[in-house]
């Protein structure tokens, strides 16, 4: 008898990554105008007047509601933006060193580039400067960290081809895509 491959049985692949955000609107306007995102659908409120809904299914206050949006970046990446109004939320965002902490990280074709167009938008804090790392499995990538009007980190980087932790396995990092907006719809 054959041992089962670990893991959820039948997973295919990441459906979407999920962000909770302050304000809906302006996250949903910043990921289309700045990052180039395309929005799919929105839907809202989404809440359980009277019963544990919230609570049971996702963890949160049963008095929460939520507004929600989803949107796509690139050909593979869905992204899901929560704006929820709760009893005794809390309005700080993690830091990367704090629990729960996070990026979202997307592939450039030049960091310099990426970097003065961030600079250029209203709200955006770049964080330092480009840095490139010169040794270990991944030398050669370049990359910098930037902050949302809101908050949020994010980073931009230049992962080429050919990394030195390559060397070692088969198994690839997906991308880069040809062009962010090169997919044709929905692929299945």
């Amino acid at each position: 008898m054959s041992q089962p491959t670990p893991g959820i049985p039948g997973a295919r692949n990441i459906h979407h990554i999920a962000y909770t955000v302050p304000n809906l609107d302006q996250a949903v306007d910043f990921f289309i105008n700045v990052i180039g995102a395309e929005l799919l659908y929105r839907i809202g409120p989404v809440e359980d007047a009277t019963g544990d809904w919230m609570t049971r299914q996702l963890n949160v206050h049963p008095r929460a509601s939520t507004h929600i949006a989803m949107l796509r970046l690139g050909p593979v990446t869905n992204l899901e933006l929560f704006e929820y109004t709760a009893p005794g939320q809390r309005q700080e965002l993690p830091r990367n060193s704090d629990w729960g902490g996070h990026h979202l990280a997307i592939h450039v074709d030049d960091v310099d580039a990426a970097v003065e167009y961030l600079r250029s938008v209203p709200g955006v804090k770049v964080l330092g400067e480009p840095q490139t790392i010169t040794e270990g499995p991944i030398a050669g990538d370049r990359w910098v960290y930037f902050v949302t009007p809101w908050g949020m980190q994010m980073e931009v980087l230049n992962m080429p081809r050919g990394m030195p932790y390559e060397k070692d396995t088969d198994a690839r990092l997906f991308g880069p895509w040809e062009s962010w907006n090169s997919h044709s719809g929905s692929e299945r």
